[in-house]
């Protein structure tokens, strides 16, 4: 009996360890089953996954790209930057904010040669042969005058050279076509048709687009000019010596006396206080009208005279004294020196002065007359002066410069007369640009030679004052400012 009990029990313990292997078995392929049914689906297929998701975490799936982790931000605690003292850069200086070169050559001493070569086939006039090589060289000028050493008569009068010149009005024309500005009419020869002739002179300057300067219409008229180049305003005027003069009548070369009603500026040997008088008028009537820089051209000396007279020297010291800052001169034919003035009456004023520009053309050759130096009528000077204007309104000579010409005479193909420029810093071209022959080539460099032997030593000096001048000037602006930015 104990048998029968001991293996009914044995085997209701193996039934019950079947029954649970059974019931683990059926709850894992439930469990599978639900997996599938339940968290295999979308959301939006099952809505019991919706319910679940409520009370479960969702389930993290991993990233494809790396995850950066993002920290807290917080805000960040920033030092205030190192501050250093600012730094103030200086203004800029007064400095030149405009330039006006004014260029002025010597006689257009219009003997009948020299205007009978520029005649054409129908009888009119063309004069621009005279002027073909310099053409150029004028036009590149701000401003350029010439002295007319003739009178425009008209036909009333015989078109002649010396004693009493008259030219055809078509010179004016080729003038103003070759780049001149002005005329200065002021001279020994410029009564030589009368009183007629003066006007009719100034009229036919005028009518060609020229200035003149030196005689006018009448005592109303001023017997100055301002003249405003590249925003400088020069003040000019220009006087000739007379062989006699009253205030009522006056001979300008020796002919019947004119009657002066104020047509022309003119003051005699022996009588410069007339010249002194006038010019001191004059130059405070420019300054009141706003002139900012002075130009006195005269015509004074002894012909032929490489060198200025006394009478020169004085004169121009008054000039000088008076606050012209340049003075030109003419009325030699040959060319004079130049010269650096200081004033008596400022110590700070200085002016330029070349007493004689010589001829610009003429028939004053080598070998005409046992009056002239040889050589010396045929040469001339380009005399270039530029004025330069600061940005405080000031103005300032701020340099000078000489360009010999000479009187070239050519017969080969007609007969021509020219003004050639000889540029020193073109010297190797001189034969090219001015068609000139080995023989020509020659006479034109002792022409160089012969004004810059009269010329050379002065206007080194000037240049080299004017230079130094500017140097000192810039220097002064300069320290001005910093002066006025450490007083602040």
């Amino acid at each position: 009996m104990k048998i029968f009990w001991r293996s009914l029990l044995t085997a209701l313990k193996i039934t019950l360890i079947i029954l649970l292997v059974l019931a683990l078995v059926g709850i894992g392929i439930l469990g599978w089953y639900f997996y599938e049914t339940t968290f295999s689906k979308t959301p939006s297929s099952n809505p019991l996954f919706d319910f679940i998701e409520t009370l479960v975490p969702q389930r993290v799936t991993e990233p494809t790209e790396p995850l950066i982790p993002v920290l807290p931000t917080t805000e960040p605690t920033t030092e205030p930057p190192t501050t250093e003292p600012p730094t103030t850069l200086p203004p800029e200086p007064e400095h030149v904010v405009s330039t006006a070169t004014i260029g002025t050559v010597g006689d257009l001493l219009m003997h009948k040669p020299v205007f009978d070569t520029c005649r054409q086939s129908d009888g009119s006039y063309n004069f621009e042969s005279i002027f073909r090589y310099v053409k150029d060289t004028i036009s590149s000028l701000d401003y350029a005058v010439a002295n007319l050493e003739t009178t425009f008569g008209g036909d009333n009068y015989k078109y002649q050279g010396n004693p009493a010149f008259n030219c055809p009005d078509a010179l004016a024309d080729s003038v103003r076509e070759a780049g001149f500005d002005m005329l200065l009419t002021a001279n020994n020869h410029a009564g030589d048709t009368l009183g007629p002739g003066i006007l009719r002179t100034v009229e036919r300057v005028r009518e060609a687009g020229l200035e003149a300067l030196g005689t006018q219409l009448n005592g109303e008229e001023p017997k100055f000019s301002i003249v405003e180049v590249n925003g400088i305003r020069i003040g000019m005027v220009c006087y000739t010596w007379s062989y006699n003069g009253d205030g009522n009548n006056f001979s300008l070369n020796g002919l019947t006396p004119v009657k002066d009603e104020g047509q022309c500026n003119y003051f005699t040997n022996n009588n410069p206080d007339k010249l002194y008088r006038e010019a001191q008028q004059i130059m405070d009537q420019m300054k009141s009208q706003g002139a900012e820089a002075t130009m006195m051209f005269i015509h004074w000396g002894v012909e032929y005279n490489t060198t200025e007279n006394a009478l020169q020297n004085t004169m121009a010291q008054k000039l000088c004294d008076m606050g012209f800052d340049v003075i030109v001169g003419g009325h030699p034919h040959v060319v004079q020196p130049v010269e650096l003035l200081s004033s008596t009456v400022d110590p700070d004023h200085k002016t330029v002065v070349i007493y004689s520009l010589g001829n610009a053309v003429s028939n004053q050759r080598t070998g005409i007359s046992d009056l002239f130096p040889p050589g010396y009528t045929e040469d001339g000077v380009l005399f270039n002066v530029t004025f330069c204007k600061y940005s405080d309104g000031t103005v300032y000579l701020e340099d000078v410069n000489v360009i010999p010409t000479w009187v070239d005479l050519r017969t080969t193909v007609g007969r021509y007369y020219h003004i050639l420029p000889l540029d020193a810093a073109r010297m190797d071209d001189w034969k090219q640009l001015l068609d000139l022959s080995d023989v020509g080539l020659s006479a034109a460099t002792r022409s160089y030679n012969r004004t810059m032997g009269i010329v050379g030593e002065g206007i080194n000096v000037v240049k080299q004052y004017l230079a130094d001048a500017k140097d000192l000037r810039d220097a002064n602006y300069l320290a001005a400012v910093y002066e006025r930015m450490y007083a602040a």
